[in-house]
């Protein structure tokens, strides 16, 4: 008896502590953090006198592609796309192309490669073989930057063509004729590498190339080029890479010997054409009131109508089922690449449907200007009888609301249906404080029938506790129906009020103006700051940019003949600087023409960015060239960043950590 209550105290023991021991789930054992490398490969990396066009690379476990069609590049460049995919431990290429002659070939694969399992990436990988029987080693680097703002360029194409093909008499047309002879793309940094060439001397293109043809072929492409001739070189150096113990601390540095390749420092201006070809993109009618057509591109400037009589190159509109042009009143943009025809007949803009024939200026196939016609039947989004179920809908809504806070209250007087639109409503900007170099401008909701009566506006400005009416001029704005600008001598540390009284602005649908009335402020002089640039650079014309943190600017100044430029009543704040050569002295930045072989004007930024406090002056001395451009614009206002950087997934610290805290827990237990 005594024998059995010992067995069953002992089996009771050991069924505790297995189930002690079980807590938690199996472990599966460390992570696999080794990055794949390659076995073999058919042909093997870097063999010469190679005829394949299947290429087959053999890893040690089973892998993946991260975005191949963007990332693995083949040079030279295939006319037809390559097919380039994983299969199980094994990376498949097949060429369609016929190989060339005495070639080098790389199919360069980024970081595309990663395990399957845990996604380690295997690094930038290049594999390359010869159908010669020498293979080529040099490189050539460097960077493509947007010309007009020095974004860095991702994703463009970047080729190089021997130097010998330019003493041709056909060396104008090779950019637009051939494909280059070798090839990379730039990742988010703008940075390019271009392996497998053979040692020589070349001229460096980019081509963000829109049809596949792996040539210069439309003006909507964008594209850089560089008339320098680079030649290849080499030598041995040594890089200090560091050894990381954790994110934070650092272990050792060591240092690395490698090939370093020249020239690797290329820098190349990105950017699209003028004149770009014209196409009617789309109209529509957003609303029963107004038509906008728009473009793909404006009218050159120097384009010259054939008809001496009509020299404007707006479209013309012909009325099918109304009379004449309609009378629509045109708000055209800057460029006149959209275009709004305001309806000022209500009759005709309350027709469901308006019929016209559209003639505008097309671009045709040899890219010359002519005037296309088009019939058109436009249908606005919401019809004026849906429009009425609408307001009927509201308005019977609104009238409940009317009805219950009369119950609720026996002082509550009915206030006006808000869903009747009939005014003229209107925008001020700037408003409240503003500088004395502003001038504020008013945008009303339709195009405004012109005179308004000026009568009926004031500007007053406050003088101790009285408002006395200040002088000013109420001006519309060039080419904009709809805005007018309000001009005043305006004095620091002012108050002004600006009011317009009811009724003085009639819209061309009829619309009036309620009454409106507008304060504004001026600072005091010590609400400012002032910031005086001096640019240190050998070029004359430099148009300086005072940029916000959105890259845009908010105020521009030629510099003067000694490379001065001056900016007064700067509100407090973070502000970057931008500047431009002005070659042709317009006040525009001008971008560049492969023909003519005319670069788009320099660009430059200031590394850093400037802060501008109130009573502040600051004497900034600004070395344009004292900082290689890629490294110019701040990285705060750049909007291309970097690629990031993949790293090994390091799982099992978080693994080893994990079961330290279990044994932890289970002793404690």
């Amino acid at each position: 008896m005594t024998d059995s209550r010992n067995l069953i105290l002992l089996l009771f023991l050991v069924s505790l502590v297995c189930a002690c021991a079980s807590i938690g789930s199996p472990d599966g054992g460390p992570y696999d953090e080794t990055p794949p490398y390659v076995v073999r490969s058919y042909p093997e990396n870097r063999a010469v006198n190679a005829d394949r066009r299947r290429i087959q690379i053999y890893f040690n476990e089973y892998i993946k592609l991260e975005n191949p069609s963007e990332k693995v590049i083949v040079s030279p460049p295939q006319k037809e796309m390559p097919n380039v995919r994983a299969a199980g431990k094994a990376v498949r290429i097949d060429l369609f192309d016929s190989l060339q002659e005495n070639a080098t070939y790389t199919i360069d694969f980024s970081d595309a490669i990663e395990d399957n399992n845990e996604g380690n990436p295997m690094g930038n990988y290049t594999f390359s073989f010869s159908t010669g029987p020498t293979i080529d080693t040099m490189e050539v680097s460097g960077y493509v930057l947007s010309a007009d703002n020095l974004e860095p360029v991702k994703g463009i194409l970047v080729g190089l063509f021997s130097d010998s093909l330019f003493k041709d008499a056909d060396a104008d047309s090779i950019f637009r004729t051939r494909p280059f002879e070798r090839v990379a793309r730039t990742n988010g940094s703008g940075r390019f590498v271009i392996k497998g060439v053979a040692n020589g001397s070349y001229r460096v293109f980019a081509l963000k190339d829109v049809d596949g043809d792996l040539v210069f072929s439309q003006k909507s492409e964008v594209i850089a080029f560089d008339t320098a001739l680079y030649s290849t070189s080499s030598r041995p150096d040594i890089r200090l890479d560091t050894v990381w113990r954790d994110s934070v601390r650092y272990d050792s540095i060591r240092a690395v010997n490698y090939t370093h390749f020249f020239p690797d420092d290329i820098v190349l201006r990105s950017f699209t054409e003028a004149g770009q070809d014209r196409h009617l993109l789309k109209i529509q009618r957003d609303a029963l009131d107004h038509i906008t057509a728009y473009f793909t591109a404006p009218v050159p400037d120097d384009y010259i109508p054939a008809d001496s009589a009509n020299t404007s190159t707006l479209p013309r509109i012909q009325g099918l089922n109304f009379e004449g042009d309609g009378g629509f009143i045109i708000e055209a943009s800057a460029k006149e690449d959209t275009i709004t025809y305001w309806i000022p007949d209500t009759t005709l803009a309350y027709n469901d449907s308006v019929n016209l024939a559209f003639s505008y200026l097309e671009s045709d196939t040899l890219h010359q200007l002519y005037w296309r016609t088009d019939t058109l039947q436009l249908v606005p989004k919401v019809t004026r009888a849906r429009q009425l179920e609408e307001l009927a809908e509201k308005t019977a809504e609104w009238e409940k609301e009317q009805r219950k806070m009369a119950k609720k209250n026996k002082n509550f007087k009915p206030t006006e249906n808000p869903h009747l639109n009939t005014y003229l409503s209107l925008q001020c900007r700037p408003s409240g404080t503003m500088t004395p170099s502003q001038n504020p401008t008013l945008t009303f909701s339709e195009p405004v029938v012109t005179p308004p009566d000026s009568t009926a506006f004031h500007l007053y400005i406050k003088e101790d506790t009285l408002w006395n009416p200040e002088p000013f001029e109420f001006l519309p704005v060039d080419g904009q129906p709809r805005s007018y600008r309000l001009y005043a001598e305006w004095e620091l540390a002012s108050q002004y009020r600006f009011e317009i009284d009811s009724a003085a602005v009639r819209g061309i649908l009829g619309h009036v103006n309620r009454p409106f009335k507008q304060d504004f402020r001026v600072g005091k002089e010590d609400d400012y700051g002032t910031l005086y640039i001096q640019i240190v650079a050998p070029d004359t014309g430099v148009v300086v940019q005072l940029l916000n943190n959105g890259d845009k600017p908010v105020a521009q100044q030629r510099a003067d003949k000694d490379g001065r430029a001056e900016f007064y009543y700067l509100k407090p704040g973070e502000y970057y600087l931008r500047c431009f050569i002005d070659l042709n002295n317009d006040e525009e930045w001008t971008t560049g023409d492969y023909s003519t072989r005319r670069f788009p004007e320099e660009t430059f930024y200031f590394p850093k960015e400037i802060p501008v406090r109130a009573g502040w002056e600051i004497e900034q001395k600004w070395e344009l060239r004292g900082i290689a451009i890629p490294k110019q614009k701040p990285s705060k206002i750049t909007k291309q960043k970097p690629d990031k950087e993949k790293k090994r997934k390091e799982r099992n610290k978080d693994r080893s950590a994990a079961m330290k805290r279990e044994s932890k827990k289970r002793r404690a237990g």
